[in-house]
């Protein structure tokens, strides 16, 4: 295994999209193309599977240093209300685009932190998006919540809403790990928040668990893993820490790379993680995530509906999801776009009516052809292609293939490609043989976390 780490442990993304955002291409990119792209994909699907919404709630009261996602640092709750406001704002303008009631199926609150906005707010916030949607049967809406300021009266509000499942952000529970990320948070909250959870009668609740964090080691990870199972979550995310202090504003800091586990300390943190898991009666479900049988991310891997995309993973699979708010990244199948980055231009644009998507990329043919190999492979761990039909780079792609399968990585049988299970670990490298755009220009800087 240790040949193997030091051989695949290289830069890759973590394929929540293809292609990934540093190789949009921008220049056929436009506002115009990117509201096309929304009509087309709303009109095709509305009907049949509805769409999802992704609210992006930016605003944190720290910084936790292991963060690498956009976010404002405040205790100013003041700015809760006018940020709502555009919020709902900018889903009218969206509205105006359809032309007809959506069907809302999946919702998920994401930050920065959700729960720095009061109950009230979060209410007075979904009220306004839920006048205006149908509900799908069987939604799928869930938050994310800190287990150091969400309240009974945030999990009660939300459940009233109609949410279901929740996601605690745990990271690591050893004293020297939560100073290093500047994350102090005891067991006692995270007990409390999931068991109010449970008492009020939600089904899906998530606890995140990152290896590869500063001053980590195993004995404390299994202590983390155990603790955890003391509170039974339904699901688990079991991520790989990305370390990329060269990305602006993600704050890693308070520590540096020799406070890090070494390649090999890492998998060992993975694979003995793993199967303490597995021991444990959790299933692994695509990469990074482990459910209970009776879980829906479960169930919807064997029935083949599990689904990847800017939210993760989801058991639920739309074709058009909204992002709204600072930053936030939407996808219509046929395109991406992203919002503005920052809070003060986010809510210029939506006072001036302009939805504010700022960046894109629309997929050519073989974009979407790419596109569907590696959701597959993320989702299903194989996937089928035909030379006939297929798109100009697969014979080389089969080069690498061959490789990984000398290595019990993959197995290749006709026109599929399966990931083994020794291969799980290396996933995101399978994945990375059909990126073509990565392929035809390969960074000469490091801008992807390490794949292992």
């Amino acid at each position: 295994m240790n040949s193997l780490i030091d051989k695949y442990n290289i830069p890759g993304p973590r394929y929540t999209s293809y292609p990934t955002v540093p190789y949009w291409d921008e220049s056929t990119f436009s506002p115009e193309k990117w509201k096309e792209s929304v009509i087309r994909s709303f009109h095709e699907t509305n009907a049949e599977e509805g769409i999802s919404i992704y609210i992006h709630l930016p605003f944190c009261e720290a910084l936790c240093t292991f963060c690498a996602c956009h976010k404002r640092i405040t205790k100013q709750h003041s700015v809760e209300v006018p940020y709502l406001e555009s919020v709902l704002k900018e889903w009218n303008l969206y509205l105006d685009l359809f032309n007809e009631r959506p069907k809302l199926k999946e919702l998920h609150l994401g930050g920065g932190t959700p729960t720095f906005f009061s109950p009230e707010n979060l209410k007075t916030l979904l009220e306004g998006i839920f006048e205006t949607v149908d509900i799908a049967e069987h939604p799928e809406f869930s938050f994310e919540g800190h287990p150091n300021n969400t309240t009974k009266e945030h999990l009660q509000t939300l459940y009233n809403l109609g949410f279901r499942r929740v996601s605690f952000g745990v990271q690591d529970y050893d004293p020297k790990v939560q100073k290093a990320i500047n994350r102090i948070q005891p067991f006692e909250n995270v007990k409390n928040v999931t068991e109010w959870a449970k008492e009020i009668g939600y089904r899906g609740i998530s606890h995140d668990l990152v290896f590869g964090l500063p001053h980590q080691n195993w004995e404390a990870m299994e202590n983390t893993i155990r603790k955890t199972m003391e509170l039974k979550p339904d699901r688990l995310a079991f991520y790989s820490y990305a370390h990329v202090p060269w990305v602006k504003g993600v704050g890693q800091r308070g520590f540096d790379e020799n406070d890090l586990p070494s390649g090999e300390e890492k998998r060992r943190l993975y694979e003995d993680g793993k199967k303490l898991l597995q021991d444990l009666g959790y299933i692994e479900v695509g990469m990074d995530h482990f459910s209970l049988e009776h879980d829906d991310l479960y169930q919807s891997l064997i029935h083949k509906k599990l689904h990847r995309n800017f939210m993760g993973y989801t058991s639920s699979n739309t074709q058009l999801m909204i992002g709204l708010g600072m930053s936030a990244i939407s996808d219509s199948w046929y395109a991406f776009g992203q919002n503005v980055k920052t809070v003060e231009d986010y809510q210029r644009s939506v006072e001036e009516g302009e939805i504010p998507v700022v960046k894109g990329h629309v997929l050519d043919e073989e974009d979407l052809k790419v596109r569907r190999h590696i959701l597959n492979l993320m989702c299903q761990l194989e996937t089928t292609f035909h030379t006939h039909n297929s798109f100009p780079g697969l014979e080389n792609a089969l080069e690498m293939l061959k490789e990984m399968e000398k290595d019990g990585l993959v197995e290749i049988n006709g026109h599929e490609v399966k990931i083994t299970e020794a291969g799980r670990a290396f996933t995101r490298n399978v994945a990375m043989v059909f990126d073509l755009r990565m392929m035809r220009n390969k960074p000469e800087t490091r801008i992807f976390s390490m794949t292992i």
